[in-house]
């Protein structure tokens, strides 16, 4: 019996069987990526991370269901990742690399005055940061001093003002 007989060879012709097999698989494998390479790997942090996610997702998914072979596509996705921890690295260590691959914080606000072309060029409303003041704790837009949005896409906020 071949490992092909086990898994299944094409979506056609998987069992079901076959499918909970490759879907355990790829959730060991899965698991064992994450924690070899960190939680960051999949954080959805910053654009690295997300592009890591969504190509780790639709090539363990097309595995599973047997629509890509499982073992080339395991490997590539493991080269995927392991390329996407050299650019973690790579991106600690250069500033204009980091830059590149990450973007920049952007000002929204500064000792409580706005910066409304920023804002209009992040595509953030007073609302945005209201919302971002209120998960902080500061209460709201009117209590900001500093407000950045950050590489990761999230709204940091400084009360003070």
């Amino acid at each position: 019996m071949t490992a092909q007989d086990i898994l299944g060879s094409n979506s056609q012709h998987i069992l079901w069987w076959q499918m909970i097999l490759r879907g355990i698989i790829v959730f060991i494998f899965g698991l064992v990526f994450l924690r070899l390479f960190g939680r960051r790997a999949f954080g959805k942090q910053n654009p690295l991370d997300i592009v890591l996610a969504i190509i780790v997702g639709s090539n363990l998914s097309r595995v599973m269901t047997a629509n890509a072979a499982l073992f080339p596509t395991l490997v590539a996705t493991a080269a995927l990742i392991l390329l996407f921890w050299l650019m973690e690295h790579a991106t600690a260590r250069s500033k204009p690399l980091g830059w590149l691959v990450k973007g920049e914080p952007i000002p929204l606000i500064r000792q409580g005055a706005p910066d409304r072309k920023a804002m209009r060029i992040a595509a953030v409303t007073e609302e945005d940061i209201n919302e971002a003041a209120r998960t902080s704790g500061i209460g709201g837009y009117e209590k900001v001093k500093d407000a950045v949005l950050e590489r990761n896409g999230k709204i940091s906020t400084l009360s003070g003002k």
